[in-house]
């Protein structure tokens, strides 16, 4: 099969090559590059294909923290001993 990534992408044009020719399952290799990825990079590679929204856009921004609105178990609470 051609492949137009074959001379700037090697690796992945063999890995596309040996999907192709029934020699490695399309899930084993999503599996592969999942488990091999760090969750941050999921996240962004989902988000760059449109398969989730930006839930950061629809969080309202964190109250800044103050000693008065610390959690109890905070040490910079006024309210932690």
């Amino acid at each position: 099969m051609f492949n137009s990534y074959a001379k700037i992408r090697p690796a992945t044009s063999k890995m596309i090559d040996m999907m192709d020719e029934g020699m490695i399952d399309a899930r084993a290799v999503a599996d592969m590059c999942l488990s091999w990825l760090s969750e941050s990079s999921v996240h962004e590679m989902m988000l760059a294909n449109d398969l989730v929204e930006d839930e950061a856009e629809d969080e309202e921004p964190e109250e800044e923290w103050t000693p008065e609105n610390a959690d109890f178990n905070d040490r910079g609470s006024r309210h932690h001993y």
